[in-house]
Order: C-alpha cells, then sequence, then structure tokens
C-alpha cells in the first residue's frame, strides 16, 4: 500500500492541467525514487483522462451560431 498523502481530485480542467505540469517536471527532474515515480505516472493518467473527458464535454456543447441566409434567424450547428 503506498504511503502517499491522500491527494484531493482535480474539479477544473485548469487544476488538472497545473497538477500534470507539476507531476510532469518532478518526473522530468530524474530525483524521484522509482515508488513516487510510480505513483506520479500513475495520478498522471488518471489526470489525463480527466482533462480528455471535459475537453469532450466542451467540445460537444460548443455550437456555432450562423445567421440564417434567407431570414436572418440564428442557426446552431454542431461545432467540429
Amino acid at each position: 500500500m503506498s504511503t502517499a498523502k491522500a491527494k484531493k481530485e482535480p474539479t477544473t480542467f485548469e487544476a488538472a492541467s497545473a497538477r500534470l505540469d507539476e507531476l510532469i517536471t518532478a518526473m522530468e527532474s530524474g530525483t524521484l525514487p522509482l515508488d513516487q515515480m510510480m505513483d506520479a505516472f500513475e495520478e498522471g493518467r488518471k489526470l489525463v483522462a480527466f482533462c480528455n473527458a471535459k475537453l469532450s464535454e466542451v467540445q460537444q456543447r460548443v455550437e456555432k451560431i450562423k445567421a440564417s441566409e434567407t431570414d436572418g434567424t440564428l442557426l446552431r450547428e454542431p461545432f467540429n
């Protein structure tokens, strides 16, 4: 069982991204012991999945609005 402190799960894309940056910096430093490196890697995988899910949610919500060429009404089209 890991002795690492319980980490608070991110609630925003920005918080998850910032934490992921911290983990990458620590891992690239080459100073982490193997157990901490693996813990950081596992946390990073979860953060990447969280960020990908948030981006998918946003992509689904974004709509492109354009004026109709015939009567000027606004039409909504999915964002591609």
